[in-house]
């Protein structure tokens, strides 16, 4: 039907292959993240932006699910560090 011309059964096409996007940038000021203890205070930022009404809850859930994943990165990566440390202590 949409290669003959149907508008409607084109659009419906042109969602399913490019859907629309459904989330937007979120803008606020986060302090610098470089360790699992600055990410405490990343979170306490978050928390703040819902509380202040700049972010709403869902925005702030997922900022905070990012802020989570770096998180682990950077422990992850701490404990690699530790690790090499204590093998070449051998």
């Amino acid at each position: 039907m949409a290669l003959e011309g149907d508008s409607t059964a084109l659009r419906l096409c042109l969602e399913r292959i490019a859907p629309t996007r459904k989330d937007a940038p979120v803008n606020f000021n986060l302090p610098p993240i470089g360790s699992a203890e600055d990410a405490s205070e990343a979170a306490q930022a978050v928390l703040q932006a819902v509380s202040d009404g700049e972010v709403t809850p869902l925005e702030g859930a997922t900022v905070m699910g990012l802020v989570d994943q770096y998180r682990r990165v950077l422990e992850t990566t701490d404990y690699e560090r530790r690790l090499k440390a204590l093998e070449a202590q051998k």
